[in-house]
């Protein structure tokens, strides 16, 4: 959804500076989105506000914000957050970035690890049941 611009190398979300993003109200950066961001945003008003004045007192007293809503979109107003999202089993600290704009939060905390394959056990194989075990 971001773009570089070539000639000044700023961030642009649909011709607009991030600067100006933030001035935007929540709905009016909604009209900006695709159509199933607009509508979850449009929906969710208040739970967006909500977070963002909870979460902006909670950076004051310099304390971690952590939430469980992985389908928030996230708007310019969260841009510079470090956000600690569930992703049911920890929550994974996420830092909110330009690029991330219209993105949902779930999108950066992956429920599923790498699958890193180690020896096979015992049992596993035909020829390791032929071998004793001490």
């Amino acid at each position: 959804m971001a773009r570089i611009n070539v000639s000044s190398k700023t961030r642009l979300f649909r011709g607009k500076e991030l600067e100006e993003l933030k001035k935007l109200d929540t709905r009016e950066f909604a009209k900006l989105l695709t159509a199933r961001e607009r509508r979850s945003v449009m929906r969710n008003f208040g739970v967006v506000e909500s977070f963002i004045q909870r979460s902006q007192k909670k950076i004051a007293n310099k304390k971690s914000v952590k939430t469980h809503d992985r389908e928030m979109v996230i708007v310019p107003a969260m841009v510079g957050m470090k956000i600690g999202v569930h992703n049911g089993n920890n929550f994974v600290p996420v830092l909110i970035t330009s690029e991330m704009l219209g993105h949902r939060l779930g999108e950066f905390a992956l429920t599923r690890k790498v699958v890193k394959h180690g020896a096979a056990g015992v049992g596993a194989t035909k020829s390791s049941s032929a071998l004793s075990v001490k």
